[in-house]
């Protein structure tokens, strides 16, 4: 126990540390081909701090947990809109939605969650719907790129030091919130809790750290369009790669369980997502509400009989 939360301290520092420079060079990398700072939240610096998700989901194809990959992605949705928002908001007091999402973003958002629940209706997620969900990622990539070269944003020139800084500290946010992950995983076996609860709660969380420090640390240097298209770049990042590309590697196990509360309250939560930003900033108050939902989502877990 002592160790793992040794290393949980260590590995956690490792990638406050990573997740800033990744910041860094992603901006960096974003202007010098034109792309907005909300662009480059909702691509670069997403996908990069949604590489635990995918790693984790992969190796639970290979280990034989497959049934892991769906909590994965419900429980870190849930818990990049909820904790990772509402911590942002809260560190930085206000947080300003500095582009209009609701009218293109925030919709492919709450339609990627609902395609989500009915493609999981029937407790099974086939090769069509895997092929459905790689195109929706596309999609997604192809429409915010282009709309981001639009923002007439002003290009600056960068090296190939900035790229390297950005795959090395890419990595580093992989293996750090890997061993954060083990560690919490570490700490909650010794403490006996099942594996659902670890899915959808604890594993959530832990891969979901990189957006929490890079989301805080962007909004805290005012970069709250990174910290803003973070978040609804990993969700849906979550839902059609997270979901998709796994399985390509074994068939995944929907557990039925996650369809009663887990998946629905992810739904929910998405358009919870949608009108907090509705008014263009998510206020304290607002946040303090976001962690609330969060409290009684864990809350629930426990009452529905997840831990032993």
């Amino acid at each position: 126990m002592s160790l793992s939360l040794l290393i949980f301290v260590i590995s956690l520092a490792f990638l406050i540390y990573a997740s800033n420079k990744f910041i860094d060079s992603a901006e960096k990398i974003g202007f010098s081909i034109g792309i907005s700072p909300f662009i480059i939240g909702v691509t670069l610096v997403s996908f990069g701090t949604s590489l635990p998700e995918l790693t984790t989901s992969i190796i639970s194809v290979y280990s034989g947990s497959s049934e892991i990959v769906v909590g994965n992605v419900v429980g870190s949705n849930i818990t990049n809109i909820l904790l990772v928002l509402g911590v942002t908001s809260m560190m930085v007091g206000r947080l300003q939605v500095v582009r209009d999402i609701m009218s293109e973003d925030v919709p492919l958002l709450i339609g990627s969650a609902i395609l989500m629940w009915f493609v999981l209706a029937d407790l099974n997620f086939s090769f069509f719907e895997t092929i459905l969900f790689l195109f929706g990622m596309g999609g997604f990539l192809f429409y915010t790129i282009q709309s981001g070269k639009s923002d007439g944003q002003k290009r600056v020139k960068t090296g190939i030091g900035t790229y390297l800084v950005l795959i090395i500290s890419g990595v580093a946010i992989y293996f750090s919130a890997r061993y954060t992950v083990s560690s919490i995983e570490s700490m909650a076996l010794s403490l006996k809790i099942d594996p659902s609860f670890i899915s959808l709660s604890l594993l959530a969380l832990g891969t979901s750290l990189p957006e929490v420090v890079v989301s805080v640390a962007a909004a805290r240097r005012g970069k709250h369009a990174i910290a803003v298209g973070n978040v609804l770049g990993s969700n849906i990042f979550n839902t059609y790669a997270v979901m998709a590309i796994p399985s390509l590697f074994g068939d995944l196990v929907i557990p039925e369980s996650i369809l009663t509360f887990s998946l629905p309250f992810m739904i929910v939560t998405t358009i919870l997502f949608s009108l907090v930003c509705y008014s263009k900033s998510v206020s304290f108050w607002k946040a303090g509400m976001l962690l609330s939902f969060y409290i009684f989502f864990l809350a629930e877990l426990f009452r529905l009989g997840f831990v032993n």
